[in-house]
């Protein structure tokens, strides 16, 4: 059985040191397996803690109106040996209560070091200049993975006058530290365990994952990869990690064309953005749309006595409410029309971004547009 495996190692080791010579030929829209897919279980893991910072200009929080900045000194001093009486109102406007996060990459080791975000959590005008004191950054398990400390990058400012004037660029309250927290704790992901990897892609599709294990197949023989679903293909790898990580190496480097998307038309309500997909067609149908402009013009009557008269000068409203619609030419669509010729109707007409969100509405509702209609 050594021998066997031995010799399947050997092989495979073979295998992959002649196709990283081959040349490299293929489509030219053909994308790397390392760009669509993953691996299963290679992932990140987000970490998060709270602590203090500081060191600031009196732009801290302030105690009465963020009570736990105090509580959170009170406990770091008592660790210390000081006790602070308990009546005592504490000013403090150089210390700030924030929230520390942080994302730790798969296959961290302790010692490495990764980047920090720090965001106040209360009323601290900017964190600017500020020292993040030792905090503990916690996984969703609750145990402790990294020790964060460190001075704070801010890329905001803010100033303000005496008279209330106030100026501010960016985010002066939230700032970054790299390098700022060391790993405690590895987290494991299971690489090297079992028999097999799964391959999960970016985007799910039948086709594409049927494209990939059969590129797979062609690159290490007939039944090395079999896809599980839309999602996901598994292949079988070697059961030594060193040879696990050249054999994944060879795996991320093979090309496939993936699968064109389906057809969608994803419209954005609130700035008025609308993406058309390469394959919307449109059936038969005629479209005339046109803008009503309402127009209001108020004019003021002054009604003023003689000089005679007991009277008192009058002024009156005299409006004028005007209603005009803008001539649009209708246009005809013929059975299949593409995306160029749709925009270029569109544009004809001197149709805007909401205009046409209506005109593809309509489209919808008449059963003329060949697309899934995504409002986000």
């Amino acid at each position: 059985m050594r021998s066997l495996r031995g010799g399947l190692n050997e092989a495979l080791l073979s295998l992959f040191l002649t196709a990283a010579l081959l040349p490299l030929a293929g489509d030219v829209h053909a994308e790397r397996i390392k760009d669509i897919a993953t691996v299963e279980g290679v992932r990140s893991n987000q970490l998060i803690g709270y602590g203090l910072v500081v060191g600031l200009s009196g732009t801290g929080d302030q105690t009465t109106q963020a009570p736990f900045t105090a509580q959170s000194l009170r406990s770091m001093m008592s660790q210390f040996g000081i006790t602070l009486p308990p009546n005592q109102t504490l000013q403090l406007r150089n210390v700030a209560a924030v929230s520390v996060h942080a994302d730790l990459p798969p296959f961290a080791k302790p010692g490495q070091t990764i980047d920090v975000t720090v965001s106040s959590i209360g009323n601290a005008k900017s964190l600017r200049g500020g020292t993040l004191l030792m905090t503990p950054l916690r996984g969703a398990d609750g145990n402790i993975y990294a020790i964060a400390q460190g001075n704070l990058v801010v890329g905001g400012l803010d100033a303000g006058g005496r008279d209330g004037s106030r100026i501010t660029i960016n985010i002066p309250s939230a700032g970054r530290i790299p390098n700022g927290a060391t790993v405690e704790r590895e987290v494991g992901t299971g690489f090297a365990s079992g028999e097999s990897l799964i391959l999960n892609l970016h985007r799910p599709d039948f086709t594409t994952a049927h494209r990939m294990a059969r590129a797979i197949n062609e690159t290490l023989g007939e039944g090395t990869a079999r896809p599980l679903d839309a999602a996901s293909v598994r292949v079988s790898a070697p059961l030594d990690a060193g040879q696990r990580v050249s054999f994944l190496a060879l795996l991320e480097g093979i090309e496939i064309t993936p699968d064109e998307a389906a057809a969608r038309v994803i419209v954005n309500s609130r700035t008025g953005t609308v993406v058309i997909g390469k394959n919307v067609r449109l059936m038969p149908a005629a479209i005339s749309h046109g803008n009503l402009i309402v127009t209001i013009r108020e004019n003021p009557q002054v009604s003023q006595p003689g000089a005679l008269a007991h009277g008192r000068t009058v002024v009156s409203q005299e409006s004028e409410l005007e209603i005009t619609q803008d001539g649009k030419r209708m246009f005809l669509f013929d059975p299949g029309v593409s995306l160029d010729s749709l925009v270029r109707a569109v544009n004809e007409v001197g149709a805007a971004p909401g205009d046409l969100v209506a005109i593809l509405e309509g489209l919808r509702s008449a059963g003329a547009l060949r697309a899934e209609l995504v409002i986000i």
